[in-house]
């Protein structure tokens, strides 16, 4: 069956069709999912700009019925979405319906920001003058989404550009068409006019450039790679619009000689290896002391071996296979980088044999790094570590920052003045204390610094700051009238 693209209220068919293949089963198709083509793109634009001026002075209950309506759905079909999530993408099914229901969490918290007040008053240096702050919606926001998060980073996307007033065009990774339709469908049906919602998928090069590069899109909301953020920042700027990107990541995780080794260790497997490593807050350098250095290894490398890699959606397993064939190859490449580089394999990266043909990838472990090597310099996206041993808290902060990125990064120590250290020189947007690099709040910001992230930040009112402008009101007193 063919599932439609969503524009001006109405399900319209594509040009053409994609296949939702799942990768713990390539042999089962999920679905066909609509190609949008230029006109559709553009279709959606205009209707979303038509819908602009009455959507924006809305009232704010309204918004917050909408938004909590969708919350209310997304939360209570959490099972059914997280099963489709973990089919189309791999995610166990644990964390995929735990990501369901951050996804219910976030329409709900962005409904409560609807209610905030929209303008801010101060005291004039000028007598009889009224001076105010106001807020309103940036305009038509173009929503573009990766493929690890399929729920939740549309959410916190989608939900606080319809809380501010604006309308929405979203294009989501056409990897997981699956998740994006169902949370399109569910949103379509609460209670939004026509046009201030629209689905369009396909695949970036076309249906995404197609809302980068239109004048009628104030913003563009990225989440993606570094190199396809710089061009769409590009584009956007050249046009004169607004962009927000959050892009790569190359997660330090500190391990203190003073530190909890279970601890450190857990940290490192869940933070690393979990979500097949597919998150942009990864720990992909553990920076290790080396006091403790091999007897962390010698702990997290028995962990590593009783991982269960199997099927998304089993019980059993611990962690499901790579999202696609694409993916798998960059690992594997990397893989090999990494041995020709000199790193010593320690543990893992070898292909898992199993009963259902899928993309099935052991994590691995790399020991005797350098922070020079291209596996501690580029961004994976995948279950992949490689540990730097340091001499000295001083030289793990340093190999910590020595990165162009600086999104997430933890530190694993009992010491509170180095924890306190730790935090205060770190560069990065996040910082986790005795805690996986990957794992964030959904009512906190979310912003990394260097080349992970332009633009304000993501989630919480700090996000408030891309998705409405400011005007700036000086106000004479009128004069008195008298009562005759």
């Amino acid at each position: 069956m063919l599932r439609n693209n969503f524009i001006a209220g109405e399900w319209v068919r594509g040009d053409d069709g994609i296949e939702n293949v799942n990768p713990s089963d390539t042999r089962d198709i999920i679905d066909l999912y609509a190609v949008a083509g230029a006109k559709q793109v553009k279709d959606a634009i205009d209707a979303a700009a038509s819908a602009l001026p009455a959507w924006s002075l809305c009232s704010p209950l309204k918004r917050f019925d909408v938004l909590d309506t969708i919350g209310t759905e997304i939360i209570s079909r959490q099972k059914e979405l997280g099963d489709c999530l973990a089919r189309e993408e791999g995610k166990t099914l644990d964390e995929a319906t735990a990501e369901a229901a951050r996804a219910g969490h976030l329409f709900k918290f962005f409904a409560t920001e609807a209610y905030r007040s929209n303008s801010e008053g101060y005291e004039s240096i000028r007598q009889s003058v009224e001076l105010s702050v106001r807020r309103e919606p940036l305009g038509v926001v173009g929503v573009i989404t990766p493929w690890n998060f399929p729920l939740a980073i549309p959410a916190w996307k989608i939900a606080p550009a319809l809380a501010y007033g604006n309308t929405v065009v979203f294009k989501p990774a056409e990897l997981v068409s699956g998740s994006a339709w169902l949370l399109a469908e569910i949103i379509s049906r609460a209670g939004l006019p026509e046009g201030v919602f629209n689905l369009v998928m396909g695949r970036g090069s076309d249906v995404g450039q197609g809302i980068v590069s239109s004048s009628k899109v104030t913003g563009v909301t990225f989440t993606g790679s570094t190199p396809v953020g710089k061009s769409i920042g590009s584009t956007v700027f050249d046009r004169g619009g607004r962009v927000q990107l959050e892009m790569g990541g190359k997660n330090p995780l500190v391990i203190c000689g003073d530190a909890d080794i279970d601890v450190a260790v857990d940290c490192a497997l869940k933070g690393s290896f979990f979500s097949t490593g597919q998150r942009c807050t990864a720990s992909s350098r553990l920076i290790v002391e080396e006091s403790i250095h091999e007897e962390f290894i010698d702990k997290l490398v028995d962990r590593m071996s009783s991982l269960r890699i199997g099927d998304a959606r089993s019980p059993e397993t611990d962690i499901g296979p790579v999202a696609s064939e694409a993916q798998l190859e960059v690992d594997l490449k990397y893989l090999k980088i990494g041995d020709e580089e000199g790193a010593v394999r320690r543990f893992g990266g070898d292909l898992v044999q199993s009963d259902k043909p899928g993309y099935y990838l052991f994590p691995a472990l790399f020991t005797e790094t350098t922070n020079t090597m291209r596996i501690n310099r580029e961004e994976i996206f995948g279950p992949i570590a490689a540990v730097v041993r340091v001499s000295s808290f001083d030289e793990a902060i340093e190999v910590a920052n020595d990165a162009e990125v600086g999104l997430s990064a933890g530190v694993v120590s009992t010491s509170p003045a180095r924890i306190k250290e730790f935090v205060r020189r770190i560069e990065a947007g996040m910082a986790q204390v005795n805690l996986p690099t990957a794992g964030m709040d959904f009512h906190a910001p979310f912003t990394g610094r260097k080349s992970s992230s332009f633009g304000p930040p993501e989630k919480g009112s700090y996000c408030r700051e891309f998705f409405t402008q400011a005007k700036v009101v000086h106000e004479a007193e009128l004069p008195a009238i008298n009562a005759v």
